[in-house]
């Protein structure tokens, strides 16, 4: 399996397995099982899915060493603060059952992120995390992050698909050495991705699946994709992109479908700052 390396040095799995609305706890553990089986070796959780002790069950069940494991998980807006993100942190390594993280990232730039990041600086500083980063942070509050405080960003998780490529934030990323990691690679089934011609044309090139045309894309572009299936079928298919290669036609072809906006999160609508915080309004 492929890894890139990150601005610290740290070498993490190209192709992750993610657990995002995986609520049946069994059938997350089945799944996160499944996907170690298969050969991930990149888990992505978060404190806010409500999961995490059904991956530390899973990766305790599934006999693959500690060490072999890359795993990532998030600190929620509630938790953004100095002390809260210890706590959250501690918490987090209780349900993973893991005594360090491999990656640890701020979900929202939202609430006292500031405050979480001096935490987690420390955290990396002591050993406790092998890299941290942030999610869904655009250019101004990244670059805002990185000339406030010590560490820069190794990652910055965004949501990254065909159809939203965020091709200025990662050339803010790249002056920085901060890499990207795609949550939605499948746009979440949106506009039909799953029967696109343009992937499907090219997948019937090369044996393959318009979903394995996305992840490939993804990872000739260098970004760490963490898809999600509960399907057995599907883990082992979204895992099994190796044996191809697109080509630089097929890349530009992919390149043509960016729409330049985002399709799921708008980071910058009010109304979902108000919902990440938790605040809904009776009409």
């Amino acid at each position: 399996m492929g890894t890139i390396k990150l601005n610290n040095g740290v070498e993490m799995p190209a192709k992750g397995y993610g657990v995002f609305q995986i609520t049946d706890l069994k059938q997350c553990e089945t799944s996160v099982i499944d996907a170690l089986t298969t050969g991930y070796r990149l888990l992505d959780t978060a404190a806010t899915y409500g999961n995490e002790t059904a991956v530390g069950n899973a990766i305790q069940k599934s006999g693959v060493p500690r060490d072999e494991i890359f795993i990532a998980s998030k600190v929620w807006i509630q938790d953004a603060s100095y002390e809260k993100t210890k706590v959250s942190f501690a918490k987090t390594l209780e349900n993973l059952q893991t005594d360090y993280l491999d990656l640890y990232l701020i979900h929202m730039p939202y609430g006292d992120y500031h405050g979480a990041w001096r935490a987690m600086e420390e955290l990396y500083q002591s050993g406790k995390i092998r890299a941290i980063g942030v999610c869904n942070f655009e250019a101004n509050r990244l670059a805002d992050l990185i000339l406030t405080h010590e560490i820069v960003p190794a990652i910055n998780q965004v949501e990254m698909h065909p159809f939203w490529q965020e091709k200025e934030l990662r050339s803010v990323m790249d002056c920085y050495g901060i890499r990207t990691m795609a949550w939605a690679p499948f746009a979440e089934g949106r506009q039909g991705i799953f029967h696109n011609e343009i992937f499907s044309t090219i997948g019937a090139q090369y044996g393959k699946t318009p979903a394995q045309v996305v992840l490939r894309w993804l990872y000739q572009s260098h970004i760490i994709a963490i898809p999600k299936s509960v399907h057995l079928e599907r883990i082992q298919q979204n895992f099994d992109i190796d044996d191809f290669e697109l080509s630089d036609q097929d890349m530009i072809q992919i390149e043509h479908l960016d729409q330049k906006k985002p399709l799921i999160l708008n980071i910058h609508d009010l109304n979902e700052v108000y919902r990440l915080h938790g605040i809904t309004f009776e009409q």
